[in-house]
C-alpha cells in the first residue's frame, strides 16, 4: 500500500520582505513525518526569520506553510500543533522545574490529575526525577535547557521546534546535551526542526540539513552528502574544514593547477564538466597527508611551504601555503615527527575523497 501521509512540514515558495530587504528568497522544503532537520547557516542567513514562519510568529510574504496537509498562513502560534524552545529557554525563574513544564498543559485547561501524570512522565524523559520542586533559579544551565525541552515536548506538539537549543552551553554540556536530545528524538519518534549556526552539531543531531545563505538554501541532504559531495563552493566551506585549490578543467578530464596537471582526481568528480570550467577542488584537512619533496605519493599531490605547525590535542594541524598565495592544511595524527616550517613538502590525498564544486 502506497503511503500517502504528507510531509509534517511543507515550505512552498515563500519569501520575506522587511520594506526593500529580502531575508527568504523563494525557499521550498519539505520535512518529513519523525524526521530531525535542521537548518544551518550563518548570521543573517534567514534561518531563524525560516523557522519563525514555520512557528508562526512571523507570516511570509508570499508562498505557503503547511503543517500535516494544511496551510497555517495566518493562524496563531497556539493553533499550529507545534511547540518551540527559544535560545533564552523563556523559563519563568521563581517557579519550580514541575510549575513550568505544566505551563503548557494549563493553558490548555489539561484536568489536574492529567496534568501531574504527564509532568511526571516528562521529569522522567528529561532525566530530572525528583527535581520537580526546585526553582528553576536554582539549577545549572544543563538542566534549565532539559526543563525547556520537556515544558515543549509535554504538551505533544506534531512538531518541535528549536531555535539554537544549546547556544548558551558550554563545550561540554553541549556535547552532553546533544546525545540527549538525540536520544528523546529516537524515543518519541516526533518530527523535530532545528536552527543552528554550528556545524558540528547540526552534522551530529540531523537527519537531514539544509544549508541557508543570503535567504537561499544552498543544499538539502544527509549529513554524509552534505560533508563528501557539497554541492557549492560556500556549502564546502561552511560545512566543516575544507582545502579549496581554484583550478580549470582541461583535455580528456585534467584538472589544471597555474597550469599544471593534478593527477588522480576521481573520475565521477570530472565527468559532467566542460573544458574551461573554472573549478574548485574540495579536500577535507583529515584526508590530507605530508611527505617529504620527491618522495612517491600514492595519489593527487601538491607543493606547498610549510607556515605552521599547530597541536590540537588529538591531530596537529600542518598548514602550507601553495602557488597562488592560498593555504592548504593537513590534520595528521602525531604519529611522526612534523615538517619544519619553512620547508616545501608534498600535501597528498586519495583522489577519490576530493571533490569538484563550481566557482
Amino acid at each position: 500500500m502506497t503511503n500517502t501521509k504528507p510531509p509534517a512540514v511543507e515550505i512552498d515558495a515563500i519569501t520575506k520582505s522587511y520594506g526593500e530587504t529580502t531575508a527568504i528568497r523563494g525557499v521550498s522544503m519539505d520535512v518529513r513525518d519523525g524526521e530531525f532537520v535542521t537548518i544551518l547557516g550563518p548570521s543573517g542567513c534567514g534561518k531563524s526569520t525560516l523557522l519563525r514562519m514555520i512557528s508562526g510568529f512571523a507570516e511570509p510574504t508570499t508562498g505557503d506553510v503547511r503543517i500535516g496537509g494544511k496551510s497555517v498562513v495566518g493562524l496563531a502560534p497556539y493553533k499550529r500543533d507545534t511547540a518551540m524552545v527559544f535560545q533564552d529557554y523563556a523559563l519563568f525563574p521563581h517557579r519550580t522545574i514541575a510549575e513550568n513544564i505544566a505551563f503548557g498543559l494549563r493553558m490548555r485547561k489539561v484536568e489536574r490529575a492529567e496534568i501531574a501524570r504527564r509532568v511526571d512522565e516528562m521529569l522522567a524523559l528529561i532525566n530530572l526525577s525528583g527535581y520537580g520542586g526546585r526553582r528553576v533559579s536554582e539549577i545549572s544551565g544543563g538542566q534549565a535547557q532539559r526543563v525547556a525541552l520537556g515544558r515543549a515536548l509535554v504538551v505533544r506538539p506534531s512538531v518541535l521546534l528549536l531555535d539554537e537549543p544549546l547556544g548558551a552551553l558550554d563545550m561540554k554540556l553541549r556535547k552532553q546535551m546533544q546525545a540527549e536530545l538525540k536520544k528523546i528524538h529516537r524515543e518519541l519518534g516526533l518530527t523535530f526542526v532545528a536552527v543552528t549556526h554550528d556545524q558540528e552539531e547540526a552534522l551530529t543531531l540531523s537527519d537531514r540539513i539544509a544549508v541557508m545563505n543570503a535567504g537561499s538554501v544552498e543544499q538539502f541532504a544527509d549529513p554524509e552528502t552534505l560533508y563528501r559531495r557539497p554541492a557549492t563552493r560556500f556549502v564546502a566551506d561552511f560545512v566543516g574544514g575544507a582545502n579549496l585549490i581554484d583550478a580549470e578543467v582541461g583535455p580528456a578530464g585534467a584538472l589544471l593547477f597555474h597550469g599544471l596537471p593534478l593527477s588522480g582526481i576521481a573520475s565521477d568528480a570530472v565527468k559532467d564538466r566542460a573544458i574551461g570550467d573554472k573549478v574548485s577542488l574540495v579536500v577535507r584537512p583529515e584526508c590530507v597527508t605530508t611527505s617529504a619533496l620527491g618522495s612517491q605519493a600514492p595519489g593527487p599531490a601538491i607543493e606547498a611551504m610549510v607556515t605552521e605547525v599547530l597541536f590540537s590535542g588529538a591531530v596537529q594541524q600542518i598548514v602550507g601555503r601553495l602557488a597562488d598565495g592560498s593555504l592548504f592544511v593537513a590534520h595528521e595524527q602525531g604519529l611522526k615527527p612534523p615538517p619544519e616550517r619553512g620547508s616545501t613538502v608534498l600535501f597528498h590525498w586519495d583522489g577519490s575523497l576530493s571533490w569538484l564544486v563550481a566557482r
